[in-house]
């Protein structure tokens, strides 16, 4: 079991930045894949990026060369670095780990982007 609580989310303007921030309450070390999606308003939860335990990252094409996902496996942290902002990155954007068979969530923050 794991539990996920994330953070950062907010108010802010189209072109500025958010850091999101997901803290997990056990090791993320041996945690297969951790990452993050993100759910707007009448729509599916997609996904945004994702990190697995070496490291490599993945990005949906919507978000490449503006956010970047990292992990900081001593303090149980998963970052995901939101630039060029655009309104249509609105949504709530949730953290996600995945150990073996098992999917964690956490509770979601909420990302508006006005224009």
């Amino acid at each position: 079991q794991v539990q996920l609580v994330e953070s950062g989310g907010g108010l802010v303007q189209a072109g500025g930045s958010l850091r999101l921030s997901c803290s997990a309450s056990r090791s993320i070390f041996s945690l297969n894949t951790m990452g993050w999606y993100r759910q707007g308003p009448g729509k599916q939860r997609d996904l945004v990026a994702v990190i697995n335990k070496a490291g490599s990252t993945n990005y949906d094409d919507s978000v490449k060369g503006r956010f970047t996902i990292s992990r900081d496996n001593a303090k149980n942290m998963v970052y995901l670095q939101m630039n060029s902002l655009k309104p249509e990155d609105t949504a709530a954007y949730y953290c996600h780990a995945r150990s073996g068979l098992n999917d964690y969530w956490g509770q979601g923050t909420r990302v508006t982007v006005s224009s």
